[in-house]
């Protein structure tokens, strides 16, 4: 998912996640690679998924009081 999201190259992953090792970060990307349209459908299912449990939630206490001074 931080490849698609950011961009960011194996080496950039390890920086981020140093419990990774190059070999593990390589080995994602290639599955990613091998599957990629079963993994992207499956990420925009989750997509959808998230976007309509929003759509049916109530808005936060915290939500009501930005919306009330304008903020959101």
């Amino acid at each position: 998912m931080d490849y698609l999201a950011h961009g960011w190259s194996p080496d950039e992953m390890c920086r981020h996640y140093p419990h990774l090792t190059p070999a593990e970060t390589h080995a994602a990307m290639t599955y990613y690679y091998d599957h990629q349209a079963e993994n992207d459908a499956e990420i925009q299912a989750e997509l959808t998924e998230v976007r309509a449990a929003r759509a049916a939630a109530s808005p936060t206490p915290f939500m009501l009081r930005m919306q009330a001074k304008g903020i959101f």
